[in-house]
């Protein structure tokens, strides 16, 4: 699936900034597998229903494979049409994030947020069994999936009320174009963290390079 491009919008008083859907291949692929795997349940539990009649336990069963095909629809659908943007104003960031059915819009005040972060994928204490041959059954892939499949963003800020994490899927280089997108539009009020330093004059040198 092919990662969606930053786009940045100045306004007369704000910036836009839409991440899009960055989606990991191997996220990508469980995510068919799961909706394969649920929609074939939904075929098993539809066929065990036919032909219809008057028996309780048909309906049932015709039922739950009508719940099954939507939970898995919703379910894949929800996760490839997610999209995360991130409003800036003189007074407020917001993140507003959109699924299929759900749009949440959270906003902070400049004041309240502390210190923009980047962790990229968190460190993991690795599996007993990495890098041994007989690793056969790939614990060490599954653990990284995992790890992949729950991360929250690559980027985040402290609160009074504790850390928002947003731009997951989003790394190094192209945060880097998206903090100093963000140091343009809000000046001082932007804070970073001392990680920001070292990146950005990369980025500066790569891009001058």
């Amino acid at each position: 699936m092919k990662k969606h491009n930053i786009i940045y919008h100045w306004g007369d008083r704000s910036l836009q900034i839409t991440l899009g859907n960055n989606i990991a291949k191997r996220i990508l692929a469980l995510y068919i597998s799961e909706f394969i795997l649920t929609s074939g349940m939904a075929t098993v539990f539809l066929l065990q229903s036919i032909p219809f009649k008057n028996n309780i336990i048909n309906w049932i069963a015709a039922s739950g494979s009508a719940v099954l095909y939507l939970l898995a629809a919703y379910r894949f659908l929800a996760r490839i049409l997610y999209r995360e943007q991130l409003l800036l104003d003189n007074n407020y960031l917001t993140i507003v994030r959109k699924t299929l059915l759900s749009r949440k819009i959270n906003r902070f005040e400049w004041h309240s947020i502390g210190m923009l972060h980047y962790e990229g994928k968190t460190p993991k204490t690795d599996h007993p069994l990495k890098g041994k041959s007989f690793d056969y059954f790939g614990f060490e892939t599954q653990e990284h999936l995992i790890q992949s499949l729950h991360h929250e963003g690559n980027m985040y800020f402290d609160t009074p009320s504790g850390r928002v994490y947003f731009a997951p899927g989003v790394y190094s280089w192209d945060a880097e174009k998206m903090v100093q997108m963000m140091k343009i539009y809000t000046g001082s009020s932007l804070k970073l963290g001392p990680e920001w330093e070292e990146m950005l004059q990369e980025y500066d040198d790569n891009t001058n390079s």
